[in-house]
């Protein structure tokens, strides 16, 4: 109700200062731990226990600075990050573009964050503190070695972050997602979870991918993850595809999440779950706005599903909406938990 009446004036303000109002609003609200969830929309996934499906995706919690609120709304994890090892400007102003017509966001953000002693801090700080909160880690736009940019992450904040999730599919920072060839991820993986384990921590690590990719691609993705004993596959990251949009932002460069993502987004989580087998969890990713929506995702084959483009025409309480739906959904089809209906469809 609050977010439908501030709505108008958040729309009359750019995309980016409506964000940032958005996590001041957060920031403000009494800290409160996870809501009580009803058993049947617990799941395991990676060994962690998830009370229920429904996360909040990287991007919209930056610099970890609202993940407790976000759990206090219903939500079943949170995502912060990305985060690189030093701070980043990111890509020049304007960066951010809603979609009006389209149920859109274009964004060209760069990896703009405070880096990882400002995250770090942020995440000691609630320790002891229930719920599940994974890092998203990336590496610095003018890093001389990416990879290592990565190791340094995985070592940081394995310790403090309940899983990792490896960002290589941002279209924002150049050559990033050049990462994704076999060879370099292998690289890659194998320097995170040395990294990793140097620690002692168990945290499960992630890998988010691309909707853009090639059957070879979702191929050999799929092999390494499997290889690798990654804990989850995101499924997937924004588009540089444009189908036909409505929107006078159209035209702008950076990757495009939303409603117009949905159908590829949901043919990639069928094409890794085809690819894996079955053999590795899956977060589905990318148009989600609707109880519906993310039931689809589920009977794909989707473990968990995350939010983000939705929530900026929804409002913060669409993960609670979309919680109560999958329980009523679940019913309706005669499942007892989650975990039955995973991949069902």
């Amino acid at each position: 109700m609050i977010f439908r009446l501030l709505k108008p004036a958040l729309f009359a303000l750019d995309s980016e200062t409506g964000h940032r109002l958005a996590l001041t609003a957060l920031k403000a609200l009494p800290l409160r731990g996870p809501r009580p969830q009803p058993a049947s929309l617990a799941i395991r996934v990676a060994g962690l226990d998830f009370p229920n499906p429904v996360g909040v995706a990287a991007g919209f919690d930056k610099d970890a600075e609202v993940a407790d609120a976000l759990l206090g709304l219903g939500f079943g994890f949170a995502e912060v990050g990305s985060i690189t090892p030093l701070p980043q400007a990111g890509n020049p102003r304007p960066r951010l573009f809603r979609l009006i017509e389209d149920e859109a966001v274009i964004n060209r953000m760069g990896f703009n964050n405070s880096g990882s002693e400002a995250a770090l801090a942020r995440l000691r700080a609630r320790a002891g503190r229930p719920g599940i909160v994974g890092a998203n880690i990336g590496a610095n736009k003018d890093s001389a070695d990416r990879i290592a940019d990565y190791a340094v992450m995985a070592r940081l904040m394995a310790p403090v972050a309940s899983y990792l999730c490896v960002n290589i599919s941002s279209p924002n920072t150049p050559g990033l997602r050049a990462l994704q060839d076999e060879s370099a991820l292998t690289g890659l993986l194998d320097a995170v979870i040395a990294a990793r384990d140097a620690t002692g921590s168990a945290a499960p690590i992630f890998l988010k991918v691309a909707p853009d990719l090639a059957p070879a691609d979702i191929d050999a993705i799929a092999r390494i993850a499997l290889d690798k004993g990654l804990g989850a596959l995101v499924v997937a990251n924004t588009t540089i595809t444009r189908p036909a949009l409505r929107s006078r932002h159209a035209g702008e460069t950076g990757g495009l999440s939303g409603a117009p993502l949905r159908a590829l987004a949901t043919q990639r989580l069928r094409d890794f779950r085809k690819a894996t087998g079955g053999g590795i969890p899956l977060i589905g990713v990318g148009g989600i706005a609707s109880a519906e929506h993310a039931w689809e995702r589920i009977r794909a084959g989707a473990s968990l599903v995350q939010l983000y483009s939705a929530m900026v025409y929804e409002g913060p309480g669409l993960g609670a909406r979309i919680v109560k739906g999958i329980e009523a959904l679940m019913q309706r089809d005669g499942f007892a938990s989650i975990a039955e209906a995973v991949g069902s469809g």
